[in-house]
């Protein structure tokens, strides 16, 4: 009687994360290149990144880019639509599946956090909101300051706002909008995970010792993405006349302060200034996320070692298919 044939196992997912601004992309590419007729295949995991329209501000990669190495999970939705995490990790990983049904090989690169955790760690189902309620959120912000409505959040659900900073206005936008729209706390919510994927994913995180050098790093970035025209962007959204500060799209870095600029809210020093300390908030959020996080291995983007470590982590997950 002949043993049935037992299936191979799927080989581990690669993953290169870390903060804004600290090469991800660029080192993705070079290792990409590197596999040679072993194919790599590039899989956002970006949330400004989904959005059509969101290209310089969202550091997306231009066509040569894309036509050399394939992309995906970019340019999936307008800006006018919400786009969530659990969406994500079902579009993750029906790329994943077709990538591989090609003899290809995914690599996943990218800062979202909140999307990394829910692919690789399970998912809370949370309420849709709306964008009245966004805008309505927005509205008291505004008049009262988001230090105001995060003690707004502390009555209704004192965890969250523990861990979510008084001017971190997204989160507790987020949080205040889970609420109100279901009724529960969103901290109880994020208790009832759903599983996670069934696969093993080998996430390597670029984390910069260096804090000064990065912020300063960030600077220059975000003054080359003004010099190729990222407040244009910023104004073709603005004339579509359907957009406004509360659709998630226009609340990325950078986006949302530019946009605030041509709403008359503030001049454009200032709205830069806005957007390079935003832009730095974002880094240090991201590498609290991620020291959080189990085995993730850290390699600091300075150093001369890091590609060689990153190979070596990723060869399991390079093998040949």
């Amino acid at each position: 009687m002949s043993r049935a044939a037992t299936a191979p196992a799927s080989p581990p997912i690669a993953v290169l994360t870390g903060p804004t601004g600290t090469g991800k992309s660029d080192l993705a590419l070079r290792l990409a290149r590197e596999q040679g007729g072993r194919a790599i295949e590039i899989v956002s995991v970006d949330s400004a990144q989904v959005y059509r329209g969101l290209d310089i501000g969202s550091a997306k990669p231009d066509a040569a880019t894309r036509a050399e190495i394939p992309h995906h999970l970019l340019d999936l939705v307008d800006p006018s639509e919400s786009y969530s995490a659990g969406r994500f990790v079902r579009d993750c990983m029906a790329a994943i599946a077709d990538i591989e049904a090609r003899g290809a090989t995914p690599l996943l690169v990218g800062g979202t956090m909140l999307y990394l955790r829910a692919l690789t760690g399970g998912l809370a189902e949370l309420p849709e909101g709306s964008a009245d309620l966004r805008a309505r959120i927005d509205a008291d912000a505004a008049r009262l300051g988001w230090p105001a409505l995060h003690a707004r959040l502390s009555a209704v659900d004192p965890a969250a706002a523990a861990r979510i900073h008084p001017n971190d206005a997204q989160r507790i936008q987020r949080a205040l909008e889970v609420y109100e729209a279901g009724g529960r706390p969103i901290s109880e919510l994020q208790l009832a995970n759903q599983m996670p994927t069934a696969r093993k994913f080998i996430v390597a995180a670029l984390m910069p010792r260096d804090r000064q050098r990065l912020h300063e790093a960030l600077a220059r970035r975000f003054e080359s993405m003004m010099a190729a025209g990222f407040l244009d962007e910023v104004r073709r959204l603005h004339a579509r006349g359907d957009l406004t500060a509360a659709h998630p799209a226009l609340r990325a870095v950078g986006y949302r302060q530019l946009w605030a600029h041509l709403t008359g809210a503030c001049p454009l020093a200032a709205a830069i200034e806005q957007a390079v300390a935003a832009t730095r908030q974002l880094a240090k959020r991201q590498m609290t996320w991620l020291r959080s996080m189990t085995g993730v291995q850290m390699f600091d983007p300075l150093e001369e070692q890091t590609l060689v470590g990153i190979r070596a982590a990723f060869s399991g997950a390079f093998l040949p298919r």
